[in-house]
């Protein structure tokens, strides 16, 4: 199964190198305005390119649904929903002075489905799932992960190499709560491992095109790699006169993950990939994998990050409540 399990950019990286905002600044807007008993998002609709007002707990439901697959076990959407609900809270503080608070898609926020998509998308399993779903964001209502006080970035991603990778190997930014941690379960996923073949030629080209002034005489004499993460992960790699980082490696050439290795098959190269996503945080097939080992959603989220508390929304700082 195929899902999006990738969010955008955390807020600590578009705080250093900028971010577009969801649209343009408007007046403020109490996140509860709407109904005093109950918190509401305002959730940007990138297909129509609307902005809509749904209740809280209901749009997590719509995330989780989303973002893991229904089959999984119920601590582990348990810990999606708590993951959801923390960058959902993070995205709200940030963005209220904008039209929306978080955006539909993935790259921008999170992945939505509404309930007329989850019947089109689950069929005759709709009630049956939608059970599942509503239980695990229920049983989680209103938790947060919290980090010296703060919502934390709370990112995710589908598979691991093996290892998580920290914030500091991905995004050159070291943050406490996102290290690299063992996740042993994701080597059982059926996205682990992956080969890509892209024919030289591509490769030349896919380069040119993102960097004009690059030098390629000997591409396959001319590929090294730099550094490695202790996760297996690309950190940089030389192409020519450049050096890009595994990320940067990952997005130009379409690869599930930067834990990678290069193989030469005549005119081809061959990628071969360990993961899926960017590595950071809670990997999903990891998170299911502890659940059937008998782990809860709270060791869940204790093991991938670190030293994180959870507790209830209405605990934090009443600012992220409303306009005061």
């Amino acid at each position: 199964m195929v899902f999006l399990a990738i969010i955008g950019i955390p807020a600590f990286i578009t705080s250093i190198v900028g971010e577009n905002k969801i649209n343009q600044p408007m007046v403020k807007s109490k996140m509860d305005d709407i109904n005093e008993n109950k918190m509401i998002i305002r959730v940007l609709d990138e297909k129509t390119g609307k902005t809509n007002n749904i209740e809280f707990e209901d749009y997590i439901k719509g995330v989780l649904a989303a973002e893991m697959p229904a089959l999984f076990e119920i601590e582990a959407l348990k810990a999606q929903a708590v993951a959801a609900r923390t960058y959902a809270v993070k995205k709200m503080d940030k963005n209220k002075d904008n039209v929306a608070d978080i955006s539909t898609e993935p790259s921008k926020g999170q992945a939505y489905l509404s309930i007329d998509e989850l019947k089109e998308k689950w069929g005759e399993n709709f009630y049956t799932y939608y059970e599942k779903i509503t239980r695990a964001v229920e049983d989680t209502k209103g938790q947060v992960m919290f980090y010296e006080e703060e919502p934390i970035e709370a990112v995710f991603h589908s598979t691991s190499a093996g290892m998580t990778q920290s914030a500091k190997d991905v995004w050159q930014v070291d943050v406490p709560y996102l290290q690299s941690v063992e996740s042993d379960g994701d080597k059982q996923a059926p996205a682990f491992e992956e080969e890509k073949k892209i024919k030289k030629e591509d490769v030349i080209e896919i380069l040119l095109t993102r960097y004009p002034d690059i030098i390629i005489q000997d591409l396959v004499g001319q590929i090294q790699i730099v550094e490695r993460s202790s996760g297996g992960y690309i950190k940089y790699i030389q192409i020519g006169n450049k050096i890009l980082t595994g990320e940067e490696a990952r997005e130009i050439f379409k690869l599930k993950s930067s834990a990678f290795i290069l193989k030469e098959e005549g005119e081809n190269i061959i990628f071969a990939t360990k993961g899926y996503g960017h590595g950071t945080g809670m990997s999903q097939y990891g998170a299911n994998y502890m659940a059937k080992e008998g782990r809860t959603y709270k060791e869940i989220l204790n093991h991938y990050y670190n030293g994180i508390i959870i507790k209830e929304i209405k605990d934090y700082d009443e600012n992220i409540l409303n306009d005061e």
